[in-house]
């Protein structure tokens, strides 16, 4: 690992005229910045689409991308749709994201511009061809997700599991194995997905220009309600009716007294083994083709996972169960060239995990947020960080610096401010200057405290049920931080060798 910088921020979060951010113009004005302040990286969470709760960690699939991060701009260029046709999400609040609005309002233009796209494809023979080879390519997850989609518009939006027609449920699944879609809807879906992965990868490749890596995010456990558990049943731990028989999640921390109860079906690792992780080889391989480098998050997993009985409420009662560790990754590494991996190993961290950890040479994390007690041993405090590491002031499940050190017990306030030898009044790019200066490889830090922000932009708090996922900048806020500080944010960088 190369000794970079870089920001955390989620395509969400951009500004944009559609209700939510997406692959407009502020994405590449995004990148123009941090490039000329000097970073090298730039971090987001899972692009998968999302599902009820809004979450990123809980999409309808782990291998397809979100189709609201489309730039509608480009479709008008291409002639699938008018301006006026997307008149409606011009309507929809611009400082954040309201995702029931945006679900109303958003899959009616799609439906439009599927249509002007069908058009096209009949005059344009380089059309076809192209979007034939996106369906060779991706064929292993694309089939079985647009006639998963497909099917759950048919039946109203509801969960897989109360579908009615399990006859037609159950033909759609055999009939996916050929590579078929099963209706009009089906296609639509494919359509969103080779518009998303066309517009990412140019995204990329202008990132990439730039001098920016792309780190993604890779959550490990899938959602119940997805496409993988829906066309791959026996990869998981279900019961006959298709249920869970325990529920993923965390033990008690210091985000939640009660654990937290993220409701994941657990995979059935004998079946996984029995298949070569075929799945999980071909999951890592899509990832690293469209990042450069991706974090797994709850790393530890992979070694054993907190398991909670079905019914419980709470993730007090779970109990460790053990999963495959680096026979996985040993596995992976034979089919899977330059495997770029940054390990989240935050939590109830064993011995045996950090024996993986050590295994497999990925570069943990650490986070400055959770240095501050009272001992001088922490593993975060900067003074104890190693170099293959990953040094973050928060993340996204953290609140911005301002907003968590005007949190602390003034004795904690005052241990801060002793530690890092400064006053106190510019805390989150003091945290900055802390995580730059240290020997970690990577230092990196959310968008919110380079624009000092407070509290009202935290993006997500684990264990809460709404007001997560929704914060966005203004034009202004980047803006002021190009004008105010990008010089200054390279000079530091420089000075420590970033």
């Amino acid at each position: 690992m190369d000794r970079l910088a870089g920001v955390i921020l989620h395509p969400s979060s951009f500004p944009s005229d559609h209700g939510i951010g997406n692959f407009s113009e502020s994405a590449y004005q995004f990148i123009d910045v941090i490039a000329e302040s000097g970073f090298k990286l730039w971090q987001m969470c899972p692009l998968g689409p999302t599902s009820y709760g809004d979450s990123p960690y809980q999409c309808f699939s782990a291998f397809a991308g979100n189709p609201y991060f489309i730039n509608w701009n480009k479709l008008i260029e291409n002639g699938y749709i008018e301006k006026k046709d997307i008149s409606d999400l011009e309507m929809l609040p611009k400082d954040k994201v309201d995702y029931g609005a945006l679900f109303s309002v958003f899959w009616p233009i799609v439906d439009k511009a599927f249509i002007g796209f069908k058009k096209e494809l009949e005059k344009s023979k380089e059309l076809k061809t192209e979007i034939d080879n996106f369906y060779k390519l991706h064929d292993y997850w694309l089939y079985d997700y647009c006639n998963f989609r497909a099917l759950k518009e048919r039946f109203g939006n509801r969960s897989h599991l109360e579908w009615k027609n399990k006859a037609e449920s159950k033909n759609a699944n055999l009939n996916k194995r050929k590579y078929f879609f099963i209706s009009a809807e089906a296609e639509k879906h494919a359509f969103t997905q080779f518009i998303f992965y066309q517009q990412f990868y140019q995204l990329k490749q202008y990132a990439n220009d730039k001098g920016i890596q792309l780190i993604g995010d890779l959550p490990i456990f899938v959602a119940l309600d997805s496409a993988d558990v829906w066309a791959n049943p026996t990869l998981f731990d279900l019961n006959s009716e298709g249920l869970p028989n325990k529920l993923a999640g965390v033990p008690p921390d210091y985000f939640s007294e009660d654990g937290q109860l993220w409701g994941n079906p657990l995979f059935d690792w004998k079946a996984h083994k029995k298949e070569k992780f075929k799945w999980w080889t071909q999951r890592i391989k899509h990832n690293l083709e469209l990042y450069d480098c991706v974090r797994i998050d709850h790393f530890r997993g992979f070694e054993s996972c907190w398991a909670v009985p079905a019914l419980e409420t709470t993730a007090i009662n779970g109990e460790w169960e053990k999963a495959p560790g680096s026979e996985l990754f040993n596995t992976i590494k034979t089919q899977v060239e330059d495997i770029s991996i940054i390990a989240e190993d935050l939590g109830v961290i064993t011995p045996e995990v950090e024996v993986l950890l050590a295994e497999t040479q990925f570069p943990g994390m650490a986070i400055l947020q959770f240095a501050f007690g009272d001992d001088a041993d922490n593993p975060y405090l900067p003074h104890n960080l190693k170099r293959n590491q990953v040094v973050y002031s928060g993340t996204h499940d953290n609140d911005t610096s301002l907003a968590w050190y005007d949190s602390l017990p003034q004795k904690t306030q005052d241990h801060v401010r002793h530690y890092l030898g400064v006053s106190g009044k510019n805390i989150g790019w003091d945290l900055f200057r802390a995580s730059i200066k240290s020997v970690a490889n990577y230092a990196i830090v959310p968008m919110q405290d380079l624009f000092s922000l407070g509290t009202e932009a935290r993006f997500n708090n684990p264990g809460t049920e709404s007001g997560n996922w929704i914060w966005r900048y203004s034009p202004e806020d980047l803006e002021a931080f190009f004008h105010d500080s990008h010089a200054y944010v390279n000079d530091i960088l420089k000075c420590y060798g970033r």
